[in-house]
């Protein structure tokens, strides 16, 4: 007795497929006969089977169900007699297969196939089977699988633009002693995993080193995703950094959505103005960034997702430490491996060399011929303080791309709030005081005409000059520069 069965019980008969090599097996030919019927009689759609004369041999209920017939009162008529258009004793005569074409029967098209069945080179049946009852059902199949693909291209393109990173090692333009330093010290952040925290002005290009640590590192075939801790509103920020399931608030998408952490699988999150996450939000944060796991808004579901985190913020969080504005344990876990970008004004020696790349990256965009620059106005340019730092001088030599005529920068070309600057020579026995004088009058002089140029609009003055809205509340507040003029 075999392990299991019970005592007395009669063994279960098993019906295998009986092997042609095997035909004297255990099973009966009736049986296996019998197996093959089922099979037949099982076959969703329509089969018809005729010899070579076009007789019927075999013909399926569901067939028969379709054309409202007797299956087995059609055995021994010819096809012809019996389903309308049929090819079945043509095929039978040719020899070739016809795949996937469409018949008329009772009044609408179908697609079908006909397979002649050879032995010994020569036909002995033809197998014909109905694959679509209606050719509109081809027709919504189609655009099933149209949509499928369309969605499978969209899905493509996002994870590219997700991975992708405009930026490497080699776009980081500068030769002053700090951005080399700095380059050497972000360039061995690529080797290890640890959080890295980038403080600096805004504009100085903290994204640029974000970018360029993940394209070098193990994970630059994986998403970089970015998130702007400052343009997400409060109420969506935690199902944008965690997703949702569907139907976990009103408006939510009928099948829920992944949340940044969640797409950022393998790849690297660049929480960017870190320090206007919300206070609510950052314990929250600190346990994603410590554990890698994380729950969707509505669900109970953990999810654990590898990511690096490379966090920047132009605002003194060490300040906001004090003010209990940041909180400590997030800060520490954040700032593992600190870089500071210093601004433009402090290192004058990197000016022309980016004015210089800026300058044949949009000549060769806009299939201009070479630009140069004169003496004068590339004094002016490195005397200038520029608040706004690499993203303000990208505006102005935009500005000046547009009104130039030649192939010549000249200092007229220039916006006068930096060419006066050139004007305005100093004295030889001028003070580092008074240096400091030149580029604090400097940054007041362009915030007021920015502030005119845009009519007083906060958002469009601080858009021209290339620095957030909050930084320029907190220089106009600084040099005394009225909020709301009478």
């Amino acid at each position: 007795m075999k392990s299991g069965q019970k005592k007395g019980a009669a063994p279960e008969k098993v019906i295998p497929f009986q092997s042609q090599s095997d035909p004297a097996g255990p099973i009966a030919i009736q049986d296996q006969l019998e197996a093959y019927r089922l099979i037949f009689e099982s076959i969703y759609n329509g089969i018809m089977v005729t010899d070579a004369r076009g007789i019927i041999t075999h013909f399926n209920k569901p067939y028969g169900q379709f054309l409202g017939l007797d299956p087995a009162a059609q055995i021994g008529k010819h096809c012809t007699e019996v389903v309308e258009n049929t090819r079945m004793h043509i095929v039978a005569k040719t020899g070739k297969p016809e795949i996937n074409q469409t018949q008329r029967i009772k009044g609408q098209n179908m697609v079908v196939q006909r397979i002649p069945i050879k032995k010994d080179g020569h036909v002995i049946a033809v197998f014909g089977q109905v694959m679509f009852k209606d050719v509109k059902d081809v027709t919504k199949l189609a655009d099933r699988l149209s949509l499928l693909e369309s969605k499978v291209k969209h899905y493509e393109e996002e994870l590219i633009n997700l991975r992708s990173t405009r930026y490497t090692f080699n776009s980081i333009v500068g030769n002053s002693l700090i951005i080399r330093e700095l380059k050497k010290e972000a360039l061995q952040a690529t080797a290890n995993q640890f959080p890295v925290l980038i403080t600096g002005d805004s504009g100085t290009g903290k994204e640029l080193f974000a970018q360029a640590i993940h394209h070098a590192s193990p994970r630059k075939l994986y998403p970089f995703v970015r998130i702007n801790c400052s343009a997400i509103p409060k109420d969506l920020l935690e199902s944008e950094l965690f997703g949702y399931e569907k139907g976990a608030f009103t408006g939510a998408k009928s099948e829920g959505k992944p949340g940044k952490f969640e797409i950022a699988n393998q790849g690297t999150v660049f929480l960017d103005e870190i320090g206007d996450l919300p206070l609510v939000m950052q314990p929250k944060l600190l346990r994603v960034v410590e554990e890698k796991e994380f729950e969707r808004v509505g669900g109970t579901k953990i999810i654990r997702s590898d990511f690096r985190v490379i966090a920047a913020t132009n605002q003194n969080l060490e300040d906001m430490l004090t003010n209990e504005r940041f909180r400590r344990d997030l800060f520490y876990r954040l700032n593992v491996i600190p870089l500071h970008i210093p601004p433009l004004r402090e290192r004058k020696s990197d000016i022309i060399p980016l004015v210089q790349h800026f300058l044949e990256q949009m000549t060769t965009e806009a299939n201009l011929p070479e630009l140069s620059l004169d003496k004068d106005a590339a004094g002016a340019l490195k005397k200038y303080a520029w608040p706004g730092n690499v993203r303000e001088l990208l505006n102005v030599l935009e500005r000046a791309l547009s009104s130039i005529e030649g192939d010549r920068i000249h200092l007229c070309d220039l916006p006068f709030y930096v060419s006066r600057v050139q004007k305005s020579r100093p004295k030889q026995n001028q003070t580092a005081i008074d240096i400091k004088g030149v580029q604090a009058r400097a940054e007041r002089d362009a915030i007021r005409y920015a502030l005119k140029e845009t009519n007083h609009n906060k958002a469009r003055a601080a858009k021209l000059l290339g620095i957030h809205r909050t930084l320029l509340y907190k220089k106009m507040k600084k040099h005394n520069i009225a909020l709301n003029p009478e």
